[in-house]
């Protein structure tokens, strides 16, 4: 559709939390680096930000750098008793699900050693987990990243939620947890003038180099989205719809303004005031 008009390849503003598209913005990349220390250093890492920040592309992003090195397991819904977590943990590394917690543990712990006897490191991540369910969720976490050769440990952990995380790190792992992160970072939103770098990074991914939002549309989508990759994505991906309808070659404050008008009717909410 507007695929074409805009000498595009792909769409540039998906919501699919896909690495290729990443934005290496000052704490994105500072972020990358940090958990890219942690697994390097075997050491548990918390990565937190508001809802849209890109934590979960980030995390995409660690998994591909660190492809050949590491096996990982995704926990993307932990809100799950202690006993199932653990079993969830062991299903992402394909394991088979045991009836007992016991029975899983031991299978987990054979896993892990098994990698590290192939050169490989066992890495836990868990999505959304500011939604663990408790003490006794840190507890098995913090048991299981126990597990450990006689100089380095054979199971990473990177924590990956929203910035109640933190809070609840203390309130729900205890200080025995705590005391364990080695990494912790918080992603905040793009400032103006990373949104514009943004839209121009993606843009150029997806196979258009030429400017398409000019300096007005750039202003426009950074105050209307404020800054956060979720929303600046959202509103972008409409305003090339706008525009694709005008039949424009260039995007311009009034059509972000257009677009950022129509998403607010679509979800019974006003956009960003002036």
């Amino acid at each position: 559709m507007y695929l074409e008009h805009y000498g595009l390849a792909q769409k540039p503003f998906s919501k699919t939390p896909d690495p290729a598209f990443l934005f290496p913005s000052r704490q994105h990349a500072e972020a990358l680096a940090r958990l890219s220390h942690a697994l390097d250093e075997r050491e548990i890492a918390v990565l937190t930000g508001e809802i849209g920040a890109g934590k979960t592309t980030l995390s995409r992003a660690l998994v591909d750098a660190f492809a050949d090195r590491c096996r990982f397991s995704f926990v993307v819904n932990p809100a799950l008793p202690a006993a199932q977590l653990l079993s969830a943990i062991a299903e992402g590394f394909g394991l088979a699900p045991g009836r007992r917690k016991t029975d899983v543990f031991s299978a987990l712990a054979e896993h892990v050693a098994r990698l590290d006897g192939e050169g490989r490191f066992a890495v836990v991540v868990v999505d959304e987990a500011q939604l663990l369910a408790g003490r006794a969720a840190f507890d098995e976490l913090r048991l299981l990243t126990n597990l450990a050769a006689d100089d380095r440990a054979l199971v990473g952990l990177v924590l990956v939620g929203q910035p109640e995380l933190r809070d609840r790190l203390h309130d729900r792992g205890g200080e025995a947890f705590a005391q364990r992160v080695g990494v912790a970072y918080h992603v905040g939103a793009l400032d103006a003038g990373e949104t514009g770098r943004y839209l121009a990074h993606r843009l150029a991914v997806a196979g258009r180099t030429a400017p398409l939002f000019d300096d007005g549309a750039v202003a426009a989508v950074h105050r209307l989205s404020g800054g956060v990759p979720r929303r600046v994505n959202q509103l972008a991906a409409s305003a090339l719809l706008e525009g694709f309808a005008r039949e424009a070659g260039t995007l311009t404050a009034d059509v972000v303004e257009a677009a950022a008008a129509d998403l607010a009717a679509y979800m019974g909410t006003a956009p960003r005031a002036r």
